[in-house]
């Protein structure tokens, strides 16, 4: 019996430890979120909320950002085929960037999430047209995976320098000023970041409608096909490969499926657009630039740091 018994006082004085020590804790926790000027009574409150959890997934800018890639994904179907609507479609994907942010800020529904669903969303699409390009263009084909690099590991050291140096609730968006001017002006100015992004697409998709349009760019568009063969394409025409090959001197060539529909564009409007939009898209790949350097820099001074903390360590031990 005195063995059960001191089991007994054992366990109970364990139990009055443990509740000591949580309730210690507790009082911890409530006096320094006092002093972050929370009231003690709402961490209570939280530790009882029997709130249903919301469904992220389901939240309105989300939404938005699916229906992005739906229409992003119907764009390179038609990208090889049929400009106009590859156009249509890939714009209106790209406008609904902007209005994602406002349903965001609307309902109170930004979430870390729908940051990133958004991101990936831009790199995919951007980087799905230039390589489109790349292959319409063969001879500047550098040039476009150069762009599709530059994007990716820009944005890439920019968002994991931010995550890992400024803290997992900091947006890549907030860049100070001492770090970089042009970056802060580029992602806390609204106006300068939806027409950066807006014309930097637009002169992307200039040179897409230039591939279907400008003999300067593309020469197997100065092939030309008989009068009373093109008359008979336009009236509805089938039309096999030997027309194919008579409008173009690769059948395969981009636009080749588009000519062969009859649906020939002037490019006109496709240089306007491209020489108007341009600068702007030099400018975009300026802060791309400009991105990857200060994120490199941020990431190698956190190294620096670290190892130093690391040797201050080390030599305590020491001592």
């Amino acid at each position: 019996m005195a063995g059960v018994t001191t089991r007994r006082q054992a366990a109970a004085a364990q139990q009055e430890k443990d509740t000591t020590i949580v309730n210690g804790n507790a009082a911890s926790i409530m006096e320094q979120e006092d002093t972050k000027g929370i009231a003690p009574r709402d961490i209570l409150d939280d530790i009882d909320d029997d709130e249903p959890a919301e469904n992220i997934f389901l939240f309105y800018p989300n939404l938005i950002g699916y229906a992005r890639i739906v229409l992003a994904i119907a764009s390179l179907y038609y990208m090889p085929i049929h400009p106009r609507t590859c156009t249509l479609l890939y714009s209106i994907s790209c406008l609904l960037d902007a209005l994602d942010g406002i349903a965001a800020r609307a309902y109170n529904q930004s979430t870390r999430f729908g940051a990133v669903l958004d991101m990936v969303t831009d790199r995919c699409t951007t980087s799905c047209l230039l390589t489109f390009l790349a292959s319409a263009f063969p001879r500047w084909a550098i040039i476009f995976q150069l762009l599709i690099s530059l994007d990716l590991a820009s944005h890439y050291m920019h968002m994991y320098a931010t995550l890992a140096l400024g803290g997992s609730n900091t947006s890549h968006k907030n860049v100070d000023k001492s770090r970089s001017y042009l970056l802060n002006l580029y992602y806390t100015n609204k106006n300068v970041l939806f027409v950066a992004c807006a014309l930097n697409e637009a002169c992307f998709l200039g040179f897409y409608l230039l591939s279907f349009s400008s003999p300067l760019l593309s020469p197997s568009l100065l092939q030309q096909v008989p009068p009373s063969t093109a008359a008979a394409i336009h009236q509805g025409a089938q039309v096999n490969s030997s027309i194919l090959s008579q409008i173009f001197a690769n059948p395969y060539s981009a636009g080749a499926l588009e000519m062969a529909r009859a649906n020939k564009m002037d490019s006109f409007w496709p240089w306007v657009l491209t020489g108007v939009s341009f600068p702007v898209m030099a400018f975009k790949q300026i802060v791309n630039v400009i991105q990857l350097v200060k994120a490199s820099k941020w990431l190698a001074e956190g190294d620096v740091q670290a190892r130093r903390e690391a040797r201050r360590i080390a030599k305590r031990r020491q001592e």
